[in-house]
Order: structure tokens, then sequence, then C-alpha cells
């Protein structure tokens, strides 16, 4: 568990639960599903990752990297979201019986592409940060590797670095497929578990983007059946921006018109 002492020595002195996470951030979601399906009570920290509050001196005192979510239970700092979600299921929730880390661990190596290819396919909605404001990111945030993201994302990604990021996310859904082919009705089997909450959101972000599902129909009917619980409304549906949802929608339909949409890369071509 990467429990961290964190620079901002007041944490430590905090009771219950803080999180500080992000309404569309997709380790935030999971991290708050969990909480709701165990009824805990949190205090909420809401970073605004457009404004760049991650990159702020306050908030990179409390997660080193400056990202999001980031968990103080009792003065005790958490900052990777399977860790945080296996700390607040507990060791003798039904939500913790996994067969073993592999989904998890997935999942958790999923995010990278995960990034790139929200990044790539909805955030370009938007309008691009001023260089005043992108200047100003650079000089405050220090985290190397997000800084050179950041770059990479305004300059254009490499054609054939989002078609990697594409063919490793869809080999990730069809393992899924393969786990679900069985008729299971959960990836662990009988139950709901953290693996089933550390893939959702992951889906769910897919989904906005118009990817192929029909070539996972088995990762297709488990999600229809988890998307129904109510932690999926509470967490991560409640928390979504629904301007946002709606220029995702208009730019993935533009992007699929104009031919360059997710479908359109030379891995779904082949």
């Amino acid at each position: 568990m990467p429990e961290i002492e964190p620079e901002d020595k007041s944490l430590k002195s905090l009771k219950g639960l803080h999180l500080w996470h992000a309404p569309m951030s997709s380790c935030s979601q999971r991290v708050r599903i969990t909480l709701a399906e165990r009824g805990v009570a949190f205090t909420s920290h809401v970073i605004n990752l457009e404004k760049d509050e991650h990159a702020s001196a306050d908030y990179q005192r409390i997660h080193p990297k400056g990202l999001v979510p980031a968990l103080v239970d009792d003065g005790h700092v958490i900052i990777e979201s399977i860790d945080i979600i296996g700390h607040i299921a507990g060791k003798d929730s039904p939500l913790a019986k996994v067969s073993s880390s592999k989904l998890l661990d997935m999942a958790d190596a999923a995010q990278l592409d995960l990034k790139l290819l929200t990044f790539e396919f909805l955030f370009r909605a938007g309008q691009p940060p001023s260089q005043e404001n992108a200047k100003a990111f650079e000089n405050s945030h220090k985290n190397e590797w997000l800084q050179q993201f950041r770059k990479d994302f305004a300059k254009g990604f490499d054609k054939d670095r989002i078609n990697d990021a594409i063919a490793r996310t869809d080999e990730g859904f069809q393992s899924l497929n393969k786990v679900l082919s069985d008729g299971r009705e959960y990836l662990e089997g009988t139950e709901f578990t953290l693996s089933d909450i550390a893939w959702m959101p992951n889906v769910h972000r897919f989904k906005l983007m118009d990817w192929p599902f029909e070539r996972t129909p088995h990762v297709l009917k488990w999600f229809e059946k988890i998307s129904k619980r109510p932690s999926y409304q509470e967490a991560l549906l409640n928390w979504q921006a629904e301007p946002a949802i709606k220029a995702f929608s208009a730019y993935t339909k533009k992007r699929k018109e104009e031919g360059t949409d997710v479908r359109s890369f030379p891995h779904f071509l082949s």
C-alpha cells in the first residue's frame, strides 16, 4: 500500500475519511464507487482539473505527483486508486474477494492509455489552454511526465502512439470478454468485487467515444448489469458535468463524420 509521508503535515491531524478527487477522473470514480458500495461517509475535497488546481503548491504538498485521487484516513495518506479502493473495502468485505490481483493490475496498467485516448477523442472537444496557462502549468507542476504529456497533447499525439494505445486497450477488453465468456455475472464470479469497480469507469469512459464494444459482447452484457447498481448513479453519473457530456457526444459525432474517430484507426481496420 503506497501510504506516503505528506509534505503537508497538517493532514496527520485529520479525523475520518477525506478524499481529494475530480468529478470526471476515472480513478476518482472508482474510489467514489467503492465508498458508495460500502456506505461510507467522507469529506469531499474537489480538485478542478480544468483550472489546473492539481498543479497548485498546496495540492502537491498532499499528493507529490499532483494527481487525483488522494485519500486521508485518520491522518494516513494513500495516493494510488487501486490501493485506495482496497483500503476502503477492507480485508473482510465481500468486495475484497478477488482471486488474484491480475484484473486489478490490468485495470491499473490501462490508465495511461485511457488518459491518452480520453485527451485525444474527448478532451480535444474543448478549447486548448492559452500559452499563458500552459506555461504556468509547466512552471508550477512538478510531475515531469505530466508536463511532457500536456506538451504532446498540445502538439498533437503521433498517430502510431494513438493506434498502439487503442491496440492495448482492445487487448484489455478482449481479456475481460474471455473471462466473462463462461457466463459468470461478475469478473470474479458470482459476487461483485473490486475487480468490477476498477473496470466500471473505463467501460463508461470508452462508451463516450463510441468504442466498438460489439467486439466484446460479454463485456457489454456485464456492464449493462453493473451500471444498474445505485453506486454507479451516485458515485459516477451524479458527478458528471452534463455540458461536458454533450460536448463529448457532439465531438465524437464530428470525428466520426470526418473519419478520424477511434474506429478509423488501423487497429480496427486491419
